[in-house]
């Protein structure tokens, strides 16, 4: 189980030049569903630490976070923003806090709450301690909050979970903390009750410290509150949620669990500590509730933050590997230990150039220092490093382990990689980002715009690992790929505003995918000999299919020297440029495995080039036999909507060759649940506005691939003909 370093056990890992201790510093993101409001509460969280001395609103396109274009004008978070402010450890009469004394650092990465953008929030959350998830207390669980939830889980961050909106009608929080538990499978337990809920929303109720809180309805900021003696109609609630939580935090923590066993009563600091050192093990996550746009609740947010939130002494060392011999390295917070560091996210800036976000692992950097890139084998002399204020930047000298912050002008990085110190070779785990499921070609409008739109593109690339570029060797066509409709609407609103580049694009297109349905083998020969030195390759594979989402894997199995150990790679090569363009679309095939069996060679004939080309053809040689199919993409489709037009909406998903999982109702209020091919979804959201006069909503996301019905198959492989 973690535990909490203490200050004194861990001072030597602090630079003396340091404004803020390790100990002393938080990095947290803010990650939910699409309308959750997180954008709301960094801009709450930012005006009550001090950052910005006017709130601003999504609906009015006045954020600090959201500051491109297309973010204020559409209202929602299309990048991730980065943001410092600091948090004075305050004191209210009747609250006991974890921590005291001086202030805290707390770095924020606001995400992205829609799909489109998922790639966002899977960067963020490798490089950050904490998140706080944010929820709709009306809404609960939503699709894509299921989404940050896995990804949160993937990396290991502990949780704290935000119900928001309490003052909504129809806000439940008991229902909230239900499908937390039920649907994320979260052990998650209230510290903060709501203080009545939808207009009558007056605070909340701490119930480690048997206290309410109430704000000011006269104060519109939400700065003035009291700390009072919890309602008497209250009081049973506060207490029996009390006993529940005590009871949960001794199943995980065993200086609870003795406390619990011996029938004493644990001090609120010993319930805290528990909460931490729950938290930090990811065994606990506590819920508070509260409404960001009333500004009621968010301070004490921010101290749940700073109690149980982990800093970056807190959790396991970063793990890395040495790029050559494959040694495990780890890597430790500490100021004075050899720097290295993680490059999360580049962005074009049109004032500086080009943005490497970066997090600090251990060691210092400072202005002039020189960085090496193990990926590329380069050195790097460092001449500007920023810290970032979501579209401000600040030049400051040196950053040290544990902080967040951006690079200007370096050169040949891409995400993921690790930037170190040049005696200290380790390469850290880079995100992991999905495959696009949408593409669509796109062509300048004038001459002067190709030479731009070539280079533009290059450079949303580097920035989005989820935006791809290639070249359709039939036609020509430049084809852009995405994860959906609006990721790649976004793509081209950039290329209008920020590079001057005119486009016409053609319609979506699908991302389908082929794989196998049984094993086969495939022979494929290379023999030009027309005199002097020729060409001479030949390849012996078998192809299986496995499980699907597991990838595709070639491994050789040659024995005795028929195919010399040099040509493999060689023979590798070609394997896997067969793969990408299978036998009935052209798409790329996955979920198979490649076994190199057999071949032969010829002393003076033989060489590279050749065993490429009969891999690539004993690969189709084999696809043709091992029955091939297409997949497409099968999306995860959540539709709210009001009672009299549920029956119009499950006809219309079906009609789309649609799954219902299931619908519960809210209210007056269904929910259904589908998966539905993305083939089929273009254009919904006109059509789900004019099927219930605009008040229903739907959200969806990538679930998995799934075969095409045979029916459909020939109508899309004539369609890609044309």
């Amino acid at each position: 189980m973690a535990t909490t370093t203490s200050t004194a056990a861990s001072a030597s890992r602090n630079s003396p030049h340091r404004p803020y201790t390790l100990e002393r510093t938080r990095n947290i993101g803010i990650a939910a569903h699409i309308d959750a409001g997180k954008t709301t509460l960094t801009e709450r969280i930012l005006f009550y630490t001090g950052t910005i001395h006017k709130m601003g609103e999504v609906h009015e396109g006045t954020t600090v976070t959201d500051w491109m274009e297309q973010e204020r004008e559409r209202g929602i978070t299309i990048t991730s923003a980065a943001t410092t402010c600091f948090w004075p450890v305050r004191k209210e009469e009747g609250i006991s806090k974890l921590f005291g004394g001086e202030k805290f650092r707390i770095n924020i990465i606001d995400t992205p709450g829609h799909v489109d953008f998922t790639a966002e929030v899977e960067r963020s959350l490798r490089v950050l301690d904490g998140v706080i998830a944010v929820f709709c207390g009306v809404a609960g669980v939503q699709p894509q909050s299921e989404t940050v939830w896995r990804q949160a889980t993937r990396y290991s961050v502990p949780r704290i979970a935000f119900i928001n909106k309490m003052d909504r009608v129809g806000a439940n929080f008991e229902n909230a903390v239900h499908e937390i538990r039920d649907k994320l499978g979260a052990n998650a337990w209230p510290i903060l009750l709501p203080l009545g809920k939808e207009d009558g929303f007056q605070g909340q109720i701490d119930i480690i410290n048997r206290k309410a809180i109430l704000y000011s309805d006269s104060d519109r900021l939400g700065s003035t509150y009291t700390v009072e003696e919890i309602p008497e109609e209250h009081r049973e609630a506060a207490e029996t949620a009390r006993r529940n939580l005590i009871e949960a935090l001794a199943d995980k923590d065993e200086a609870m669990a003795e406390i619990f066993l011996a029938e004493q009563q644990p001090t609120i600091e010993q319930i805290k500590q528990a909460i931490r050192r729950s938290v930090i093990a990811n065994e606990f996550v506590p819920v508070i509730a509260g409404s960001a746009f009333r500004n009621k609740g968010v301070q004490f947010l921010v101290d749940a933050v700073i109690d149980y939130l982990p800093s970056p002494v807190d959790i396991e060392a970063a793990h890395g590997q040495h790029p050559v011999s494959g040694e495990k390295v780890v890597v430790v917070p500490d100021d004075n230990a050899p720097f290295c560091s993680l490059a999360f996210k580049l962005w074009s800036d049109p004032f500086v150039g080009k943005l490497v976000f970066f997090r600090v692992y251990s060691g210092t950097l400072q202005k002039g220092m020189t960085v090496y890139n193990p990926r590329t084998r380069k050195r790097e002399r460092i001449s500007r490093i920023v810290q970032v204020q979501a579209d401000e930047r600040k030049d400051i000298q040196e950053v040290h382990s544990g902080d967040i912050a951006a690079l200007v002008g370096i050169r040949d990085v891409a995400t993921g990689d690790t930037l170190v110190a040049e005696d200290f070779d380790v390469i850290l785990e880079p995100p992991i980002f999905p495959e696009p499921v949408i593409s669509m070609a796109v062509e300048p409008k004038t001459k002067a715009d190709r030479e731009k739109m070539s280079l533009a593109l290059q450079r949303l690339m580097e920035e989005d690992p989820t935006f791809r570029v290639s070249t359709n060797e039939e036609t020509g066509q430049t084809i852009i790929a995405g994860m959906g409709e609006l990721h790649l609407e976004i793509i081209g609103d950039r290329l209008r505003r920020e590079f001057g580049v005119g486009t016409n694009a053609g319609a979506p297109q699908i991302a389908y995918r082929e794989t196998i349905t049984r094993a086969a083998e495939g022979e494929g020969k290379l023999i030009k000999q027309s005199g002097g030195r020729g060409q001479y390759g030949h390849v012996i594979l078998e192809i299986e299919p496995v499980e699907r989402g597991k990838g595709n894997e070639v491994i050789s199995k040659v024995v005795g020297g028929n195919i010399p150990k040099e040509y493999i790679p060689a023979c590798f090569k070609g394997v896997h440029e067969a793969l990408t363009a299978g036998m009935i679309h052209g798409s790329p095939v996955i979920d198979l495995e490649v076994h190199i069996l057999d071949g032969s060679y010829h002393e003076v004939d033989s060489n590279e080039l050749a065993f490429k080309m009969a891999a690539i053809f004993a690969m189709k040689d084999a696809m043709k036999k091992a029955n091939p199919i297409l997949l497409e993409p099968i999306m995860k489709v959540e539709v709210s909507t009001p009672d009299e037009y549920q029956g119009d909406i499950l006809a219309d998903l079906t009609r789309r060759r649609g799954k219902i999982l299931n619908v519960d109702t809210k209210g007056k209020t269904a929910n259904v649940r589908a998966e539905v091919p993305l083939a089929e979804m273009f254009g919904y959201v006109n059509d789900i506005r004019s099927m219930s006069k605009g008040r229903s909503a739907y959200s969806m996301e990538p679930s998995h691939f799934e075969q095409v019905p045979a029916q459909i198959v020939a109508q899309i492989v004539e369609q890609k003909r044309k």
